[in-house]
């Protein structure tokens, strides 16, 4: 009786299964004996968010009051970077709520980061915020310091109010965008109550030397 688990295939076919075994051992010593190289596994989890949630609506509190509600189509949370941040690099809408639930105000933007240590917003991009008063920021760059409670830009800017539109460059304000300052004006335009624009006498193109700090309210 044959023993071997090569009895029963044709003759030729037997010789080639032999032969391709000795050119593997020949051609592959490692298969058999040392482990074979591989990649260094991934240690630095620095690089990477230890959160990332898809489709997310959230609150969020400060010292025990909903302050804020977050929509937004991603959320990264990096907290080994120096500093540590949140990251909403699909966008994100955020309310602000009062002490009673009322909104403050909302903010639009393509691209946010919040540096939880620091609680400070960067918001870029298309950054659209309204307020409580029924005016609309419009600018590329915005800071919100949530710690000193101040908002600010160094980029262009443009506020629409319900009887004029004022540009510059730069502003401060409160966290509610009812109190500000424009650091540099560019130009100031009134709208009447069919929504058609004129500027100001004197304010449709100012100089660059005739910049001026102007306080809004």
């Amino acid at each position: 009786m044959c023993r071997s688990r090569l009895c029963g295939l044709h003759p030729n076919m037997s010789i080639t299964i032999v032969l391709v075994t000795i050119v593997m051992l020949l051609l592959f010593p490692s298969c058999g004996g040392k482990k074979q190289p591989v990649g260094e596994a991934i240690t630095e989890r620095d690089s990477m968010p230890v959160m990332k949630t898809l489709g997310v609506t959230t609150l969020i509190s400060d010292s025990g009051v909903i302050r804020y509600r977050i929509n937004t189509e991603e959320w990264e949370v990096f907290d080994r970077k120096k500093p540590s941040y949140w990251a909403f690099e699909k966008g994100v809408y955020l309310e602000q709520f009062d002490s009673v639930f009322h909104v403050q105000a909302s903010i639009k933007a393509d691209t946010a980061y919040y540096f939880d240590k620091t609680r400070l917003w960067e918001l870029r991009g298309d950054v659209d915020i309204q307020n409580r008063k029924g005016e609309r920021f419009n600018t590329e760059l915005l800071y919100w310091d949530e710690a000193k409670q101040t908002v600010y830009s160094d980029r262009f800017v443009r506020i629409q109010q319900p009887d004029r539109i004022i540009t510059g460059y730069g502003f401060d304000s409160d966290q509610q965008m009812t109190k500000y300052v424009i650091r540099n004006i560019a130009g100031i335009f009134d709208v009447d109550e069919n929504g058609n624009v004129q500027p100001e006498p004197g304010t449709a193109t100012l100089p660059a030397d005739s910049l001026k700090k102007d306080t809004v309210k």
